[in-house]
């Protein structure tokens, strides 16, 4: 399947509510899936960052989800919905593959359990905290139509994708793997 250009930001299309995907098991959500996964892994190879996207960062408003936070392991979610969140707020950096020359510092629960179906409309739910936990809120957030600039603590948290790399990056999930976000 092509790689599809990634929706940037300012594009109304990032704003948009997705409803939800009423058949799973539809070839033409395995379709998306692959385009993700192909988008995904091309902005991998080429600018170090993509742990996960989503189907409206390349124009599909439906809630589809796309993690390979290895580089290895495609996770699809279909209809994603956080269903339990922890008390406790962590704050932790946040770029965007939509936006890929900011980063910016938002809060997050610390962990999360999400409800997901799989392609085969069966539903599953997973217990996520740390890394895991992050970035499930911020792609379940693109389905919601917020962005990570919506959510940053304080304006002044703002950098450069040049200034996060020298000054942050190193404690973030964004260092966990070579570099790749």
């Amino acid at each position: 399947m092509p790689v599809r250009p990634i929706v940037r930001l300012g594009d109304p299309l990032l704003r948009e509510p997705c409803p939800p995907v009423h058949d799973p098991a539809d070839p033409r959500v395995a379709e998306t899936v692959r385009d993700l996964a192909d988008t995904l892994a091309h902005s991998r190879a080429t600018t170090g960052y993509g742990r996960g996207i989503a189907a409206p960062q390349i124009g599909v408003l439906e809630r589809i989800v796309f993690l390979n936070v290895d580089g290895a392991t495609p996770w699809p979610f279909v209809n994603p919905c956080i269903v339990a969140h922890s008390d406790e707020m962590v704050t932790v950096w946040d770029g965007c593959l939509s936006f890929l020359s900011i980063f910016c510092q938002v809060p997050r629960w610390a962990s999360i359990t999400v409800r997901y179906q799989d392609l085969a409309s069966a539903w599953h739910e997973v217990e996520a905290d740390g890394d895991l936990s992050e970035l499930l809120q911020h792609e379940i957030d693109h389905l919601d139509g917020i962005l990570t600039v919506d959510r940053m603590t304080d304006v002044r948290t703002l950098v450069t994708r040049e200034e996060f790399e020298l000054r942050y990056q190193a404690e973030s999930p964004y260092a966990a793997v070579g570099g790749e976000a």
